[in-house]
């Protein structure tokens, strides 16, 4: 067997034995605490240019801070199609930064 797949089975197996051993009651394990923000709005072409009008980026620039393409952020803001998913995601911490420094505050280890 190749030497990846042996330390891969070696931390599969380990993990499983510390699994085995916390619901024992023979092991404490590291908890850490995840606050999810809730999924963001959809973004409408206006927003998207609001925000980039915000940051003074043009719609190239936008593109290359969020790996898009240049079409990608036409078609948001010409209403043809709009951002889902991480793109979304992506906006909304583009537009509220706060929310990613409350997001590490917020999951310390216990």
């Amino acid at each position: 067997m190749p030497e990846e797949r042996v330390r891969l089975f070696d931390q599969l197996k380990q993990g499983l034995e510390e699994g085995i051993a916390h619901e024992r009651g023979e092991r404490q394990l590291r908890v850490t605490e995840l606050t999810v923000p809730d999924p963001p709005s959809a973004y409408t072409g206006d927003d998207v240019r609001r925000i980039r009008a915000r940051l003074k980026m043009s719609q190239a620039g936008l593109a290359r801070l969020m790996h898009v393409s240049n079409k990608t952020i036409q078609s948001w803001e010409q209403g043809t199609r709009s951002p889902h998913h991480s793109s979304a995601r992506l906006l909304q911490f583009i537009e509220n930064p706060e929310m990613l420094q409350s997001l590490s505050y917020a999951n310390r280890e216990r």
